[in-house]
């Protein structure tokens, strides 16, 4: 299969894709989420699905990736959880008291802060994206640089990790969302959905309806609201259910439905399993 990511070759985009779709995964590299979006939709650009991150554990949400898939009318098919492990990477036989500079993404440098500390006489800097930094160590042959990247980035372009899984926090999760041009049959194992809607400007509306998907047993375990630009102070909600089976999950569909407007399911899946 070839699968759209943002980002690079290396890049945690990879890893991502590589582990929900297969190691013999090929990758469409895109430089942003709408050109992920825009090549998935267009079927002949050549790819068979994308891989998005959608939010972090210690960032949060990716709030332009939501309107960007209410948007678009693809499919969620899939998602998995990927812990988000940083190294420290140099030219082979390169050691840390080699190093001068550190190139990476600016938010890898800082979830590597504590670490760096360490080394006050490296000098830290900003790049956009850590696997294009990895590879430019390695093209570029730079014995006096490292980069911070994942280990997909190391084993691409030959790199030696000095420092592993350097990170301060060590739960570090990306929930990457797998999503399609025309979807895929609803798994009999499904237990997860990913919907949107709107509500009535009036008092309680949304209460009602969180209180009957509760009532139906059915677990929220994501709602996050959006203004709706042509209404001021109107709301959409993007939400994530969790339940029993699809057929439990339709029956809280049925009965939301008369509360709600648009309402809309982008996918039904089987939750993610966690990744390292």
């Amino acid at each position: 299969m070839r699968i759209a990511i943002q980002g690079f070759e290396g890049c945690f985009h990879q890893i991502a894709a590589q582990n929900y779709f297969g190691k013999q995964t090929e990758i469409e590299a895109c430089a942003s989420f709408s050109e992920l979006v825009r090549k998935v939709k267009n079927a002949e650009a050549g790819v068979d699905g994308g891989m998005m991150a959608i939010e972090n554990s210690i960032a949060g949400s990716i709030l332009p990736n939501y309107s960007l898939l209410k948007n678009s009318g693809l499919h969620i098919v899939g998602e998995l959880y990927l812990q988000i492990n940083q190294n420290l990477m140099v030219m082979p036989g390169q050691t840390i008291d080699d190093i001068r500079e550190v190139h990476s993404h600016p938010m890898a440098l800082l979830q590597c802060m504590d670490f760096l500390a360490k080394y006050p006489h490296i000098k830290l800097v900003e790049t956009e994206d850590t696997a294009l930094s990895a590879k430019h160590v390695s093209q570029k042959k730079l014995k006096s640089t490292a980069a911070i990247a994942g280990q997909l980035a190391a084993d691409i372009f030959g790199l030696e990790v000095i420092g592993r899984n350097i990170h301060t926090a060590k739960n570090n999760y990306t929930r990457f969302l797998a999503i399609s041009r025309n979807g895929v049959a609803t798994p009999g194992d499904a237990n997860k959905s990913s919907v949107y809607f709107q509500t009535s400007n009036e008092r309680g509306s949304l209460a009602r309806v969180l209180t009957m998907i509760a009532q139906e047993g059915i677990n929220l375990s994501k709602i996050q609201s959006f203004p709706i630009p042509a209404k001021e102070w109107h709301y959409y909600f993007h939400a994530d259910m969790e339940f029993d089976s699809p057929e439990h999950f339709q029956q809280a569909l049925d009965k939301i439905a008369p509360l709600t407007e648009q309402l809309t399911v982008l996918g039904i899946y089987k939750k993610g399993n966690t990744h390292t």
